[in-house]
Parts: C-alpha cells; structure tokens; sequence
C-alpha cells in the first residue's frame, strides 16, 4: 500500500500500459484520477477499480484547455502527488511519406502535452513533494525504420525527463520515464496481429515480446514511489532486454 492516500493522475488510461498503471496504482492504495479521450474507455476501466478511489474524465491533453481542465479537477480532489504521463500516438512512415500536419499531430500529442500537463500540476507537485513518471520508449533512445515522427516525440521526453529532474530536485519534485519496448495496446494492435513481424521482435527481445503491459505498470509504480526517493532524471528501459544488445543478430 505505497500509495495510500496518495492521488494519482493517469493520462492515457483507456487501455495498454495506462490502464495498468491505474490498475497497479489503485491496488497500491491509491486514489487514481483515469484520464483520456474515449468515454466508453474509461467507464469500462473505471468501473472496474474501487468506486471510493476513482474518478475520471475525458480531455483532450494535446490542447491546453484540456490540459488545464485535468489540473482543476485534481486540484478539486486535493492535489496531485503523481503524475503518470502516458498519453500518446504513434504515426509511421518515412520523411517523404509523413505530412507536415502529421508531424505536428504527433509532437502536440507525444511531447507538448506531457510539457502541458505537468506544467499545470506542477504547483501541485511541489505542494506534495510528488514526482512524475513519463512514458517514453526504447524509440525515444535510439532509432527505429520508417518511424522518424515518432522517435523525435519519444526523444524529445527522454531529455525533457532528464531537464525537468534537474529543476524540479531541489523544489522536491521527482521525473522519470520508463522506456519499453513492444508492449501490448490498442496502439500496437495491428503489429500484434502481424505473426511474421512478431517472429522479428521475439528474435530480438530477450524476454518475453510482446510485453504485458503491466510489467510496465510495476516499475511505473517503483519510480513514483518512496523506493526511489534517490532517482530522478532516469529513462529506464523497460524492454525486455532489448537495449542489452549491440544491434547484432542472434547466432
């Protein structure tokens, strides 16, 4: 029960790593704020976790009004003292194929709303003493074939986790990120789905591929804990083993 009269504010918490976030947070003692864009989502999640301990709402995070609209909410509740950034979309395809306005889509959703949201609970934050925890990728530390838009969203949150540590350290706030690798979600259906690209990326990852979502969950809920009351600024990768390796295949 590490969370224990804790509030917790998960964005993203319709399905994959955001629902398991809520899940591991809510059964940790915490009160969980589910935030997203999908109502039926969110009822479904919601209604499943203890009803003195959960809220949600639905908002846009790639808008500030959205963004600012979750921060009054929990503000409502008493104040965050975790803010689980996880919120996102992927967009494929090479630099000739992506358009300007799919660009800006992904930055807005993948980078400018995790800065959005934490900036508007980060009076809140200091209030607590509490800390946040981004959901950034194994793409955000290296890259990845026809997926450029996406790895420059996910590397622009690895080095905001690591900026946002330092300024945040001596006001007594914590920033980190978990980097995973292939996981399960609604996001990655249509790989899932792709037995031949799935023989690919269990060639690759040592353990198992795709990842159960909540494995992420677990260490989401070490870093925002007490337990890790000496990290900040650290981008762990939660992948499996994929980053172990130096990009050689298996023999």
């Amino acid at each position: 029960m590490r969370f224990d009269n804790k509030i917790v504010v998960v964005t993203g918490a319709g399905s994959g790593i955001g629902e398991a976030a809520a899940r591991r947070f809510s059964s940790e003692g915490a009160t969980v704020l589910l935030v997203a864009r999908s109502e039926e989502k969110l009822a479904k999640v919601a209604g499943s976790l203890p009803a003195d301990r959960t809220q949600w709402m639905t908002a846009d995070l790639s808008t500030e009004d959205g963004a600012k609209a979750v921060a009054a909410k929990v503000q409502g509740l008493g104040g965050a003292d975790v803010l689980v950034n996880n919120a996102g979309i992927a967009v494929g395809g090479t630099i000739e194929e992506v358009s300007v306005e799919d660009w800006n889509t992904q930055i807005q959703t993948n980078l400018t709303g995790y800065f959005m949201v934490t900036k508007f609970l980060w009076d809140q934050l200091k209030a607590k003493k509490g800390n946040v925890v981004m959901t950034s990728s194994v793409s955000g530390l290296g890259g990845d074939w026809g997926m450029f838009a996406y790895n420059a969203s996910k590397g622009g949150v690895t080095n905001l986790v690591r900026a946002l540590a330092l300024d945040g350290a001596k006001l007594g706030v914590r920033v980190n990120a978990v980097n995973p690798a292939l996981t399960k979600s609604d996001m990655t259906k249509d790989m899932l789905e792709n037995e031949a690209l799935m023989a690919k990326f269990r060639e690759r990852q040592p353990l198992e591929a795709p990842a159960d979502p909540a494995g992420v969950a677990a260490a989401m809920a070490f870093l925002a804990s007490d337990d890790a009351r000496l990290i900040t600024g650290v981008n762990l990768p939660v992948d499996g083993g994929v980053m172990a390796s130096n990009g050689q295949p298996p023999q």
